[in-house]
């Protein structure tokens, strides 16, 4: 696409910004069909943007997108019309702000509810300075009812700065928007309550809305107003958007849209399988609830809210509060199982530790997106898990081979009296569905061979059979063993080990993981512990078995390892 400047978008006529805005939403869907990312979103947003580089001066002024899956409009108005073609893509710009990537990204963002602290944070930095610019935070209602947003609201006089809160109300997160925040936004909309407006005037805000964020004739004037409120107060400019926007399957469809992929599904999903499983789970157990946050057809779990509406939650964008849920759930004899992304369960950390488990309450988490998840990049690669769990008592951890084997784990856990934590990728092979043993690892291949892989997880496990077929052409073996548990550890089977060289494999980061829980537990023994798994490092966006490779888990990894082991004898 032909790159769009400022001053081409300050100095065109009202039907001219209209045509801008049209070619951005084609050059948008065109790019996102090909490359993948959130379709939908961006779409609604193409009009607020676009109105927003017309009425300040980027990037002078400062403005920080709350998630940041919303900015494609602001990259192609900025310095990356020529390399819009490379979204997502290794090596290409990124699907959210990177700081790095252009001096128009202020802040990088990629989880909810952080933009209004950030805003704020930057303005109060320009009046230490001394210094002269705005600052917008660009936030969704799905994001808006995110508990930090109400830390930030409740700094605002403390604060003491001045900054616009722009709210994109489009009543959707990924999922439709939910709960009380919700419902003060939607009676905004429709002219009831005028108290909810005093409600956020009483933070210290000057309240406009309600505008239409698709309309151009709308949002010019009110950004202008909005300046002139600026120079003596903070600003909450409330627009409505429609998900979607300008492509009728989009607005009919934008839980479906609001994010693409380029390439066909693998054959089995793991989402599919948890909804499956929770279904015939509650059919049978009273005590089996379901809890999201804001996610519930990305995590399979459509069918189980339509049929158990009465134990199935969705509490918005709030995984702080969906973890205590499920705590005191489980203290009155409920079955918790709360479905989120890896990504997003770290926010929830002090929760997992202190209300779960340490009140040892049984609580299963089904962390989807566990391990390298490709082209969203650092803030959604779920490489950490393992790490930040491992440490913490009374909670199991669970990694299954196949999407069979994950069955298994979720009708073990209905009966487990622990914290359970079960993580695994997107998608993978179905496998058969056996009973586990909470704690016991599986031999999959037994040899005479000086040499074991403890492989943790389907694509570890793939790796290591794929080495070990090439390996016999050049007469090498080794023992693989499913290392389906990383906690409780199977001392047991690791006991029993013969090998002196003791290789891990795992999809996550290698410290704190499982190859640093086998090097613990064979310390002083003779044995020798090799790790493999990522670097101690932000993995950037990419395709999963490319970004693996470059950052420490391959079959290469695992063949040099072994060549090198059989060549010293």
């Amino acid at each position: 696409m032909e790159m769009i400047t400022d001053a081409e978008v300050k100095a065109a006529s009202l039907p001219q910004l209209n045509e801008i805005c049209e070619r951005l939403r084609r050059e948008i869907f065109d790019t996102v069909s090909v490359c993948g990312g959130h379709l939908s979103s961006n779409l609604g947003t193409v009009e607020l943007t676009v109105a927003l580089h017309r009425a300040f001066d980027f990037p002078r002024d400062k403005i920080v997108f709350d998630v940041g899956h919303q900015c494609y409009t602001h990259k192609l108005l900025s310095d990356r019309a020529a390399r819009f073609h490379t979204l997502r893509q290794e090596g290409g710009i990124s699907g959210f702000p990177k700081r790095q990537e252009s001096e128009y990204d202020c802040y990088d963002t990629g989880h909810a509810g952080t933009a209004i602290s950030a805003a704020l944070g930057i303005a109060k930095a320009r009046d230490l300075k001394g210094e002269a610019f705005q600052v917008i935070a660009l936030i969704g209602d799905g994001s808006f009812n995110n508990g930090l947003v109400f830390e930030a609201l409740n700094s605002l006089h403390i604060l003491n700065t001045r900054v616009l809160i722009v709210v994109n109300d489009n009543g959707m997160s990924i999922s439709p928007t939910v709960g009380g925040t919700h419902d003060i936004l939607g009676e905004m909309k429709a002219g009831m309550k005028p108290e909810n407006i005093a409600l956020f005037e009483q933070y210290g805000l000057s309240y406009m809305g309600v505008y239409n964020g698709n309309d151009l004739s709308e949002l010019l004037p009110a950004l202008d107003e909005a300046k002139k409120r600026l120079e003596t107060s903070c600003v909450l400019l409330h627009v409505v958007t429609q998900k979607g926007h300008g492509y009728p399957f989009c607005e009919n469809e934008p839980e479906a849209t609001h994010g693409v992929s380029p390439d066909p599904r693998p054959h089995s999903e793991y989402s599919a399988a948890l909804g499956e499983e929770l279904c015939a789970l509650a059919e049978k157990d009273s005590r089996i609830v379901a809890v999201t946050a804001a996610m519930t057809d990305s995590l399979g779990l459509r069918e189980f809210f339509r049929r158990f509406p009465e134990r199935a939650f969705d509490v918005g964008i709030c995984e702080e509060h969906a973890s205590v849920l499920c705590a005191a759930m489980a203290t009155q004899g409920m079955r918790p199982y709360y479905a989120i992304y890896s990504t997003f369960l770290q926010r929830a950390f002090d929760e997992i530790v202190h209300d779960i488990c340490g009140q040892n309450l049984p609580v299963t988490f089904c962390i989807d997106r566990a391990g390298i998840t490709g082209a969203d990049g650092e803030t959604h690669q779920g490489v950490f898990d393992l790490s930040y769990l491992s440490f913490i008592p009374n909670l199991a951890i669970a990694i299954p081979k196949d999407v069979g084997e994950f069955r298994a784990m979720l009708r073990a856990g209905a009966n487990w009296n622990s914290p359970l934590a079960i993580r695994y990728p997107r998608a993978g092979v179905e496998g058969r569905v056996l009973p586990v043993v909470i704690g016991k690892m599986e031999v999959l291949h037994s040899t005479m061979s000086d040499i074991i892989v403890l492989a943790a997880g389907e694509r570890c496990i793939r790796i290591a059979e794929e080495v070990r077929k090439n390996a016999a052409a050049r007469g090498q073996d080794f023992s693989i063993v499913n290392a389906r548990f990383l906690k409780p550890l199977d001392e047991a089977l690791l006991n029993g080990l013969t090998e002196t060289h003791v290789i891990t494999m795992e999809d996550n980061v290698r410290i704190g993981g499982l190859g640093d829980a086998i090097a613990r537990f064979y310390r002083n023994t003779g044995k020798k512990v090799y790790s493999l798994g990522y670097d101690d490092a932000f993995i950037p966006h990419g395709k999963p078995v490319s970004l693996a490779q470059k950052h420490g888990l391959s079959r290469e990894a695992l063949e040099n390892l072994i060549g090198e082991l059989y060549a010293r004898g």
